[in-house]
Order: structure tokens, then C-alpha cells, then sequence
């Protein structure tokens, strides 16, 4: 099925559509109203933007409302289909196409804390475990959206099995998976992110207030066996977008002991376009001590050296 992207230019022939796992077709559209109903609670125990939860629950009625599967939308008229619906913006429709091609909502396993990075990477064709270990171990990165950007910005090329060639199929398959399909006459590179500059000094303000015992505090539902609320959570806005900061709250955070230290930044665009990083205190080599956004320690020593 080839397909238009209108946002892309009249005349433009796009890539097919996703590559689509099979679907129980009665139960898909309960399913994905059901993860965009949990998204927004789970944003809503971060005490998020209420016009954004209320983005989220409109977005199930309205796909617990179609007459048709979603995987048939997809199908028939892409990404941009699931974008002429009613109620259904860029970045919830990019969560929902993901959910028809995988299974899942990165968005959503991001929110809970307990994706899988490796099984998640593996799931991209020409990647296995040892690749996914290499992506996550080089770049520290776990999301297909960070993916994407250290493909396009030339980061994914210095990881050891990752030819000119090989990146270029990864970058073409995020693109139909994360519903960016682009013209082949004309790539189009992924949304700008906030600069790590800008990144740190959200996490220099979030810590700052974090000290000062100046932010609202929630009770995670994961590893709190008594519903403690210990985790403070702010909201800002700067220069264009919108950011959540708080302590991570995964696993991993948990048993290295790092709850207060490492922090887990989301931000989005007036456009939906979502994300997150993790700022951490480096451990080893020349930052050691100072605050790294991961995936993007190269930026932070150029920031560093700039700032001394």
C-alpha cells in the first residue's frame, strides 16, 4: 500500500506502511483505548497538564467508538488517517501506530518505568541481542525515539556493527513504525530536542526545589509497597516546551541505589512531538561529577568546556 503524506509535499511518493504484527481485529481497539486511558493516569499521578490527560482519555473514546479496527485505518491511509480523526493529535496517533506495528506504547512502558530496552530494540529487523546490548551499553539510550535521533545525527554509525547501510534501514523502518513516514526524494530529519543546555538547567531547578522541599510530592505505584509519597514532581515550561522532572523510579534506579539521584526528564512541543532523557551524575572519565544527560554525553562535554 503506498500512501501520501500531505504534510510532505503534493506528488511525493512515501514507504509503505508499518510492518504489522497480527491482531486479535474484535479486541485492538479496546486495547489501545485501554493503554491511552493508563497513560493518562499515569500522568495524572505525575499531576501533568490536565488539558494533555484529557487528550489521552478522548483519544480512547474515540477509538473505542470506531466502527472499524484501527489496524484497517492504518492500513488503508497510514499515519495521516489516525491524524484526520477526530480528537487524535500527532503524538498520541504516532503512540497508536506504534501500538498497530509492535504491540506496544513505547510512551506508555516509559511512564511505568519497566520497558524492556534490549526486547524492544530487537524488534527492529537486523538487530539482536548483542546489537541492542551495544545500542543501550554505547549510546544510553532505550527508547525508539532516541533511536531515531542517534541515527540521524550520526551517533548510531560509531557503534561497532552499525554500517553506513545498516543505519539507513533502521532509520527507515523507525520512520514507517513511529508513523513519520517520509518521501524517498526527500528525508526529512526528526524533530529537534531541547539542547542540553536546557535539559540541565531543568534538572539543576528540579534538584534545586527537590533541596528547598518546594514541590508537590506523588506516591509511584511501583516499588512502594505502602503507598508513600516520596517522590517530588514538577512541571515547567522554557523556551518552547513543556517538561515533567522527577527521580527515576525503575528498577535499575532502585537497585544501584540512585532513587535521588538520577533524574527522568519528559518534555514535548506545542506540535506533541514527546521525549525523555535521563540526567545522571557521571561516575567515570572526564565528567566524573558532573550532571550528563545520557545518550548525549559528547553535547555535555562541549557544554562543559564552554562553561569552565
Amino acid at each position: 500500500m503506498i500512501t501520501m503524506d500531505k504534510k510532505q509535499g503534493e506528488g511525493i511518493k512515501s514507504d509503505p506502511g508499518p510492518p504489522m504484527i497480527n491482531h486479535n481485529e474484535k479486541l485492538i481497539n479496546q486495547d489501545i483505548a485501554h493503554d491511552l486511558l493508563e497513560i493518562a493516569s499515569l500522568l495524572e499521578e505525575q499531576r501533568a497538564n490536565t488539558f494533555r490527560i484529557s487528550a489521552y482519555r478522548n483519544a480512547a473514546n474515540v477509538i473505542i467508538k470506531l466502527p472499524q479496527p484501527v489496524s484497517e485505518i492504518v492500513k488503508h491511509q497510514g499515519f495521516n488517517g489516525l491524524v484526520d480523526l477526530a480528537g487524535i493529535g500527532e503524538g498520541i496517533a504516532r503512540s497508536i501506530y506504534e501500538y498497530v506495528a509492535l504491540g506496544r506504547m513505547s510512551r506508555l512502558e516509559s511512564l511505568k518505568g519497566g520497558h524492556d530496552p534490549i526486547a524492544l530494540f530487537e524488534t527492529i529487523p537486523g538487530i539482536g541481542p548483542k546489537l541492542a546490548h551495544r545500542i543501550i551499553e554505547q549510546l544510553h539510550i532505550d527508547s525508539l525515539e532516541s533511536l531515531e535521533v542517534a541515527a540521524h545525527n550520526k551517533r548510531l554509525e560509531k557503534v561497532p556493527g552499525f554500517s553506513p547501510r545498516k543505519v539507513s534501514m533502521v532509520q527507515a523502518w523507525l520512520a514507517q513504525v513511529l508513523g513519520r513516514q517520509r518521501p524517498t526524494l526527500q528525508p526529512q530529519e526528526p524533530f529537534a530536542e531541547p539542547s542540553v543546555e536546557l535539559i540541565l538547567q531543568v534538572d539543576r531547578q528540579y534538584r534545586k526545589k527537590v533541596r528547598d522541599a518546594d514541590l508537590p510530592m506523588i506516591a509511584p505505584k511501583r516499588f512502594n509497597p505502602d503507598a508513600k509519597a516520596w517522590l517530588p514532581v514538577m512541571h515547567m515550561t522554557k523556551q518552547g516546551w513543556h517538561f515533567t522532572a522527577l527521580f527515576s523510579n525503575t528498577a535499575r534506579a532502585h537497585q544501584l541505589n540512585r532513587t535521588h539521584d538520577w533524574v527522568v526528564i519528559y518534555f514535548y512541543d506545542d506540535k506533541d512531538h514527546e521525549s525523555q532523557h535521563t540526567v545522571v551524575t557521571e561516575t567515570h572519565g572526564a565528567l566524573t561529577g558532573q550532571r550528563v544527560v545520557r545518550g548525549r554525553e559528547s553535547e555535555c562535554r562541549e557544554y562543559y568546556a564552554k562553561v569552565k
